[in-house]
């Protein structure tokens, strides 16, 4: 049995959307059996192909950073940029979406949550891979389908079949661009086969030819893909690994590798788990994987897909009348967000920032499982894998793709009220002399103003708050902000940023030559 049939189940129960931990049923009870019986059959069988399962590998140790100011955006995902905004309030967005899928179960053959898009750089069209099956009613073998849009929403059909190796799961394609060296591998595609990641090449993204015969880096569990990291120059793998041993014993856990030619891999390595404290992952929380990677300035920002399959979508419903019979909890997911300074150490927010919809009946009530995002302009495009009734319930039919959209880098922000509040960011060496800021001010009644600092913490000459002009206010992801010191004489100093905020919300700031 794959991988994606295993069955994984724990306490029931959710009411308001809060999850609530129950006494484990005598059905939980025989699920649990069998889960951990295939569990193990899988391990036992990776371990007989030589197979390196092991997911408690050593994290890599973490480079020191690079705290200069180079020109970029920078993102107010965590507290690595800030001293101090000990009265602000973080808060994760929430991306708008589409009441509808764009991409369906019916009319397009989808039946997994993973999903490419990209944005041709020449025609500026939008291309989409995703899963089809194989076959009729094939559940554990996929084909590749491949759509095109003009504005990344509305998809010409009937989509394309293409001719690819055999895969079980996976839809990750990469686009080197046409000045890429070797034209005919222009395009890479990753999936998973075999217990590991599998890659070929395309020149056009439509005919693949396998870059290994076999797999490159192996895997127990069947959700891969790849990304470039354009920071490091070298390749990412996103893999899934389920515990054998130890605290997460049974669980799926992201892992990632990294790789210079996507045939040499270096070991795998545990990326994020669960967290105990966070009273949302109550009960068995699990990952279905890390993806939808999207570099930005210094900083990686990815989207977990988290997994509880011991809870329903409906809350007063049996699995049963959610059209899982064989299960005692059809499941629900959500996805939360991720970010890596470094490429090998991520972290992550346990608040769901992609929420499955609260409307009962919504095609997308189950499973909200962000796989891919893109900059459009001044907006982040967001894809995502949508359910309606559960984890395994009507694949053929009710698992399809969706669109969420937000205005660019708007992850998560620091929001001040009525009183201004200030926020100091760390010192560092001005490489980039141009500041634009990403933020929403009461145009009436708030204001957001900055001033530049040396290291001990006082204002350089023309670029203190009465030097700011004007004061930011309005909705904006490029607010320009000047001073009345020239900004060349600040080249090469070590400075710091004071951003003084009112009834406003501060999402992220760009540095530009």
């Amino acid at each position: 049995m794959a991988a994606d049939e295993e069955l994984t189940q724990v306490r029931p129960a959710t009411q308001s959307g809060n999850l609530v931990a129950g006494k484990r049923s005598p059905a939980y009870t025989q699920a649990r059996k069998i889960h951990m019986t295939l569990a193990k059959t899988m391990w036992r069988v990776a371990f007989m192909a030589g197979i390196s399962t092991a997911p408690a590998l050593a994290v890599p140790a973490a480079p020191a950073p690079d705290t200069a100011w180079h020109a970029g955006p920078y993102l107010m995902l965590d507290d690595s940029l800030t001293v101090q905004h000990a009265r602000l309030q973080r808060r994760v967005n929430r991306p708008s979406r589409l009441p509808d899928p764009v991409v369906t179960g019916f009319e397009d053959g989808c039946f997994q949550p993973y999903v490419t898009v990209l944005r041709d750089p020449q025609t500026r069209r939008f291309r989409m891979w995703y899963n089809t099956p194989a076959a009729p009613g094939a559940h554990a073998a996929s084909a590749l389908a491949h759509l095109e849009s003009d504005d990344g929403i509305h998809w010409l059909r009937p989509h394309r079949r293409l001719d690819t190796p055999p895969i079980q799961f996976g839809a990750s394609v990469l686009d080197e661009g046409p000045a890429f060296p070797d034209a005919p591998r222009r395009f890479k595609l990753a999936w998973w086969k075999d217990g590991g990641l599998h890659v070929a090449a395309s020149p056009d993204g439509l005919a693949w030819t396998p870059l290994a015969p076999g797999r490159v880096v192996a895997a127990n569990h069947d959700i891969t893909g790849i990304d470039w990291d354009p920071i490091r120059k070298r390749y990412l793998a996103f893999l899934s690994a389920v515990a054998s041993q130890g605290t997460w014993k049974g669980l799926r856990i992201p892992h990632a590798s990294v790789s210079g030619d996507l045939i040499h891999w270096r070991p795998p390595w545990p990326t994020i788990t669960p967290d105990p404290h966070a009273p949302i992952e109550k009960g068995e929380t699990q990952f279905y994987g890390m993806s939808a990677m999207l570099p930005r300035g210094r900083l990686l920002v990815s989207m977990v897909k988290v997994l509880r399959d011991d809870v329903n979508a409906e809350p007063h419903k049996t699995a049963g009348e959610l059209h899982d019979p064989d299960r005692p909890f059809a499941g629900i997911g959500y996805t939360v967000l991720a970010w890596s300074h470094d490429g090998e150490h991520w972290r992550r927010d346990t608040e769901p920032f992609l929420e499955r919809s609260h409307a009962p009946g919504a095609w997308d009530r189950a499973m909200a499982w962000a796989d891919d995002q893109l900059i459009v302009g001044d907006f982040t495009y967001i894809y995502y894998g949508g359910y309606r009734w559960g984890h395994k319930a009507k694949r053929f039919t009710d698992r399809q793709i969706g669109f969420a959209h937000m205005p660019r880098d708007r992850y998560a922000g620091f929001v001040a009220g009525d009183q201004e509040e200030r926020l100091l960011t760390r010192p560092g060496t001005l490489l980039a002399l141009q500041m634009t800021v990403n933020a929403r001010v009461d145009p009436e009644h708030g204001a957001l103003r900055v001033r530049i600092l040396d290291d001990a913490r006082q204002p350089y000459p023309g670029f203190d708050w009465d030097d700011c002009r004007p004061a930011v206010r309005g909705d904006r992801v490029n607010h320009p902000v000047a001073w009345k010191g020239t900004n060349t004489a600040l080249a090469g100093k070590t400075v710091r940023f004071e951003f003084g905020l009112k009834r406003a919300t501060l999402w992220s700031f760009d540095l530009n030559p």
